[in-house]
């Protein structure tokens, strides 16, 4: 058994999240020790990612579920009733955190704030995590990763140049959202902690999305430059960056630094090359990146990509272009633990990603989320529900 004390022990966070960038932030708090406890309602099959296909492990679970909850543990509550919003009031008592991805309107409905929470818990911490954020005309608007992208401008830098606009492959402005959000929900718990008073943190994806603009957007603001896409993913100012053909496919290579452009040289014998003014410097290379880029594919079109890699290792930032398949069947993945078996009651052998952090050289522990609602009980027992009363709340759908 794993007993790495974990620094987020102790802290207790409620959830109120569906789909992706909630739940995937959330994920983050629950691996670091935190008793992330998902509120659900039965009545409408909990997180709408239960119910997300094509593949299902029993009723109101599904893979695309657990690779965004692992660790989490769930209880089912209609705060819409009185009586399931007198629990969820108690239960706020006995929490450090509170969190949400709704609509930006609706914290303020369903009584999520600090300013609804502070009576039942002076230290709470309210993190909401929206499309458009809670205090501007687009509050009520829902939103998703991909209209994110399209509306920030990523569509235009995707993808090969003359081709449709191109989002990314995966769901990054929800990846990128939900750990910020655990980040400001981190920093605000801090300073709870050293204040006793919480407060409500905001983040959306809208924000998040144009953040991460950074220094394409800020050559924009300054210079007016706008980045528009490039062939082979090349990078807009540093060059060579991008890909290369090989003798059996691609290689993607990073010269990221005039070192990095010597050595490539001195790995593919190219001392024509190397010696051309046009391509002496990173802004010579720039400018006549077009002429580089047939001299460069002819140079490595002498062998395979595994050959190349070979001698690249440790000198050069390189790397082979992988399909998923080959992505995840790579042995250095199972090496470094990235991948390993979490049990699951419906699949022994069901198998996950392991958190990215590592304490003292070791990875987090895991297990998967659990069942729809089944922590109810033992959750509210803790508050003094007896039974009898639970119950009750379950006849009267506020359980």
């Amino acid at each position: 058994m794993n007993t790495l004390p974990l620094p987020l022990s102790g802290v207790r966070i409620l959830t109120f999240e569906n789909f992706g960038a909630g739940p995937f932030g959330s994920m983050y708090l629950a691996d670091l020790g935190a008793e992330v406890i998902k509120i659900e309602n039965r009545l409408q099959g909990g997180d709408a990612s239960r119910g997300m296909g094509p593949y299902f492990l029993g009723e109101n679970d599904s893979d695309y579920f657990q690779a965004l909850n692992l660790n989490k543990r769930s209880i089912s509550l209609n705060v819409k009733t009185p009586e399931g919003r007198e629990a969820f009031q108690r239960l706020v008592g006995t929490a450090d955190a509170v969190l949400n991805n709704l609509r930006g309107d609706q914290p303020d409905k369903l009584g999520l704030t600090y300013e609804a929470l502070s009576s039942f818990n002076p230290r709470i911490v309210c993190a909401h995590l929206s499309a458009f954020g809670r205090d501007n005309e687009r509050r009520g608007w829902p939103g998703y990763d991909y209209m994110m992208q399209a509306e920030a401008g990523y569509l235009s830098v995707t993808g090969e140049p003359g081709t449709p606009p191109a989002r990314f492959g995966l769901s990054v402005i929800d990846f990128m959202t939900g750990v910020t959000t655990a980040l400001a929900l981190v920093a605000a718990l801090f300073g709870a902690q050293r204040s006793g008073k919480g407060r409500d943190v905001d983040v959306s994806l809208f924000d998040v999305a144009l953040h991460q603009l950074s220094y394409p957007g800020t050559w924009y603001l300054n210079q007016g430059l706008v980045t528009g896409r490039l062939p082979r993913g090349a990078h807009p100012s540093a060059v060579p960056v991008q890909l290369y053909r090989t003798a059996d496919g691609w290689i993607f290579i990073m010269c990221m630094t005039q070192k990095f452009w010597e050595e490539l040289m001195d790995i593919v014998d190219a001392p024509e090359l190397a010696a051309d003014p046009r391509f002496a410097t990173l802004a010579d290379r720039r400018t006549h990146r077009d002429e580089l880029t047939p001299l460069l594919d002819a140079a490595l079109g002498r062998d395979v990509t595994a050959n190349w890699l070979t001698r690249m290792q440790g000198r050069l930032p390189a790397a082979p272009v992988y399909d998923m398949a080959q992505a995840l069947d790579n042995p250095f993945v199972s090496a470094i633990g990235m991948i390993r078996t979490t049990p699951h009651p419906m699949r022994e052998d069901f198998r996950t990603f392991a958190n990215p952090i590592r304490l003292d050289e070791t990875r987090l522990p895991a297990r998967v989320a659990s069942a729809l609602g089944a922590d109810t009980d033992s959750v509210l027992g803790e508050l003094g529900y007896s039974t009898a009363e639970l119950a009750a709340l379950r006849a009267r759908d506020a359980i």
